[in-house]
């Protein structure tokens, strides 16, 4: 039941003495006279009238809120990214509305369609699907490192291919002599595939003969890796490689654990560099799982924020690349 007692719009233009009209012109900001706006203001706080900023922004086709799509709040990466793009919408007077998609197309296209049927001011899509032609019209959309075939969106993204040389080279300065590379990656394109890529180049570049792990949506990987560390390993227990760029750092932690569990010591026998720059305890700086080629996720975040919000997105560049840099986490020499 509604409280009887809580003032109403009516209320407020009756205590100024002024049209009901002013009022809602004082709310929504349109300019009227001074004299008028005082005594509006003045009622309002008189009557500690609350404004109804949500219906108000449905009225106005803006609603102050930002939809995020990730596909769980579980990883740590996901996790901080959440944190901080939420941060980043609060200081521009924006709300965040949290999606977790768990990957399933059916439900980030449900996602979408409520963003825009709740007029939500933009997305910003962190996703593994291709969700281009589900976007409704005249719906903003921000995208973290996935490539949509179907629309044009401006994309943010770490230097990946960068990172990828940085993180190979990295492992030869640590004394490695044959770096291999391990991926589990989106069957839709994205800008960490171009991990590989630096991958790649470095070993072209330093003459060394590429053995990498490369694949695509596999439900198995535990099995995955194993079966690729069995097959480079001989009967002495000597491994064609010494040291392994991994794509994540959860996946770097998991083929850690698989080669301690072999009896290889790490990072004494092999050298394990991953990416990401998850943080065991949130935000403890010194708590990497593994070393790792680090995102800066606080400038992923304000820069997918600043995108999403701008009022001209047709100048938008179609990708924005933010530097990596990498950090010692235990699992390489130093």
């Amino acid at each position: 039941m509604k409280n009887q007692n809580v003032p109403t719009m009516k209320d407020v233009a009756r205590h100024a003495g002024v049209a009901l009209g002013t009022v809602s012109k004082v709310i929504n900001g349109i300019p009227v006279g001074e004299e008028y706006r005082m005594k509006v203001e003045q009622a309002i706080k008189e009557l500690n009238y609350e404004v109804n900023t949500y219906a108000r922004g449905l009225k106005m086709q803006k609603s102050n809120t930002v939809t995020l799509i990730i596909p769980d709040a579980i990883n740590p990466f996901y996790a901080a990214f959440a944190h901080y793009i939420e941060s980043a919408l609060y200081k521009e007077g924006h709300f965040m509305v949290l999606c977790c998609s768990n990957g399933i197309l059916e439900k980030e296209i449900e996602y979408l369609n409520m963003a825009a049927k709740n007029q939500s001011d933009g997305v910003i899509a962190l996703t593994y699907n291709d969700i281009g032609k589900y976007v409704p019209e005249n719906l903003p959309l921000i995208s973290f490192d996935r490539i949509y075939t179907n629309r044009f969106t401006p994309r943010v993204a770490s230097d990946n291919f960068t990172g990828g040389v940085m993180a190979t080279e990295k492992l030869l300065e640590c004394g490695c002599r044959q770096p291999a590379f391990i991926t589990f990656n989106s069957p839709y394109p994205g800008e960490a595939d171009r991990r590989k890529n630096g991958y790649l180049h470095a070993c072209e570049l330093h003459h060394i003969t590429p053995m990498f792990l490369s694949e695509s949506g596999s439900r198995d990987m535990l099995s995955e890796i194993t079966g690729f560390i069995n097959a480079h390993r001989h009967g002495d227990g000597t491994l064609d490689f010494d040291g392994i760029f991994v794509n994540t750092d959860y996946n770097a932690y998991k083929t850690c654990r698989l080669l301690q569990d072999m009896g290889y010591r790490i990072p004494e026998d092999i050298q394990i560099i991953g990416f990401d720059g998850i943080h065991k305890f949130g935000f403890d700086e010194n708590e990497l799982f593994v070393s790792t080629i680090v995102q800066p996720i606080p400038a992923l975040a304000q820069t997918c924020v600043n995108m999403v919000l701008s009022k001209d997105r047709e100048l938008l560049p179609s990708l924005t690349l933010l530097p990596v840099s990498y950090q010692y986490g235990g699992t390489t020499r130093e």
